[in-house]
């Protein structure tokens, strides 16, 4: 590949940038694999050289990107405890343009040694099964009737607190595409996301019903127990696909500590 203006090859650029690059891999072949094996492992290596897999899902990744300290944001309205299992900023900015003061903490932290009105679980990586610490302290909060409200890999940690079980999709979602319905209505949300991981629906305690399904796969993409104030989403309400379609969730878990 060249071009008129270019001054090196893409081959050199890589080669100084000590950047890998891939060529010659018929893609078509690759995405039939893919398709019929699901989501797989890959490595990319020098000839003639090999190393054994690293399965991340097999770590917890949750402690790896987790603030190591809390954090306060805002300064007026309900104070509410985020936990930080990776989450992204835009949700601590959706939280206090709702009215919330944000005290963003670890994944692992003990927030009842804190003053608070309500608890936000974070998007995150990896398996929820791996943040156990996580899925403990939620499980206190929700018999002490917390009002909690969980995004992503918090609606997974939700789910496992709650008594449900969580499981390795075949193919994760990823895009700003994804069609949600609303159980119970006819309101359909085009939504962001990202995650491998998703809550099995059929295994949800009593008082717990799905929130949200996906239109695609007919997968669990929300859950709310039908009297404590406890709520989570799949997707990202953040990520504004529509732009703003979904921010509205924000505002309802506000009320739910008023």
């Amino acid at each position: 590949m060249s071009h008129w203006s270019a001054r090196r090859s893409l081959h050199n650029w890589l080669e100084e940038a000590g950047i890998p690059g891939l060529a010659g891999v018929d893609t078509r072949a690759l995405t039939k694999h893919i398709r019929t094996k699901g989501a797989m492992l890959g490595k990319l290596l020098p000839e003639g050289e090999d190393v054994a897999f690293h399965d991340p899902n097999r770590t917890n990744l949750v402690a790896g990107v987790s603030y190591r300290e809390p954090v306060s944001y805002g300064k007026d309205g309900p104070r509410v405890v985020l936990i930080d299992m990776g989450v992204k900023v835009n949700i601590v900015r959706g939280l206090v343009h709702a009215g919330a003061r944000v005290l963003r903490v670890p994944w692992d932290y003990d927030f009842f040694q804190e003053t608070f009105d309500g608890l936000f679980l974070s998007n995150g990586p990896g398996d929820p099964k791996m943040a156990d610490q996580t899925v403990l302290n939620v499980s206190r909060a929700l018999v002490e009737r917390v009002p909690t409200f969980g995004i992503c890999l918090g609606n997974q940690i939700l789910a496992l607190a709650a008594g449900a079980d969580t499981y390795k999709l075949k193919f994760g979602h990823r895009s700003q595409n994804q069609p949600c319905l609303e159980v119970g209505t006819r309101r359909c949300y085009v939504t962001s996301q990202n995650h491998g991981y998703a809550v099995d629906g059929a295994t949800l305690p009593e008082g717990w019903r799905e929130w949200f399904i996906n239109a695609n796969d007919q997968t669990n993409e929300g859950i709310r127990h039908e009297w404590k104030p406890a709520r989570g989403v799949q997707f990202h309400p953040e990520s504004t696909p529509g732009p703003t379609d979904t921010m509205e969730l924000f505002n309802r878990f506000l009320e739910m500590l008023r």
